[in-house]
């Protein structure tokens, strides 16, 4: 079974759909599954140099005492799925750009979804800053990745285009907010969905595949 997810870095209900994915992956544990992350970028006008975290999301939000609200509930959703969200410790809101590069490389180093992890846990628990290109490199080598071959990458600029081409296809699609799984090619599941959602794709992708081969 094929899974293509939408996401973008800094997106905190991402990580909680990838947790909610797994509770239900670990529920079929006899399933083959492919899963693919897409790049997606929330904000494609952040400034390359990122921006003030405190400053971004109270602009973004209206007030300070707003964004504080709004992230009080996905700190509970966090919690639900074990993931300690530290948006305290977060300084800057980053152009996630490079974070997409990178987890495109990993992909054909056979470690796309264990990059994904380390990227959220790296942003969302240790506060570190994904437009910091010394962070992706780190983030690189953690998941065995050749480091020198990343660095010379980024400073290539290799990919960049075509990230910007996979985020407007995905738009044109309709994905308007992530993250925004695809399963089969055929099914679509919005949001960081609970793990009887999944399971019910997945039913329905097994039942066409018995319809077909029958």
């Amino acid at each position: 079974m094929k899974i293509d997810i939408v996401s973008d870095t800094v997106c905190p209900w991402c990580f909680i759909g990838k947790r909610k994915l797994e509770k239900a992956l670990a529920q079929r544990p006899d399933m083959d599954v492919e899963i693919t992350w897409r790049p997606f970028q929330l904000h494609p006008d952040m400034p390359l140099e990122g921006a003030d975290r405190k400053e971004f999301i109270a602009q973004k939000f209206g007030s300070h005492e707003r964004a504080k609200e709004l992230y009080a509930n996905v700190k509970m959703a966090g919690d639900a799925v074990d993931i300690p969200f530290n948006f305290d410790k977060i300084e800057r809101s980053p152009n996630t750009l490079d974070s997409h590069r990178l987890l495109r490389w990993s992909e054909s180093a056979g470690c796309q979804d264990a990059m994904a992890e380390i990227l959220f846990r790296r942003f969302f628990i240790d506060g570190e800053d994904l437009g910091d290109r010394a962070v992706l490199i780190a983030a690189a080598t953690e998941a065995g990745m050749d480091q020198d071959l990343v660095k010379d990458l980024l400073e290539k600029d290799a990919d960049l285009e075509t990230v910007r081409q996979e985020d407007q296809m995905a738009r044109q699609m309709g994905v308007s907010g992530v993250p925004f799984f695809i399963i089969n090619d055929k099914y679509a599941l919005s949001g960081a969905q609970d793990p009887a959602a999944f399971l019910a794709a997945f039913d329905q992708v097994e039942a066409d595949q018995a319809k077909d081969g029958s």
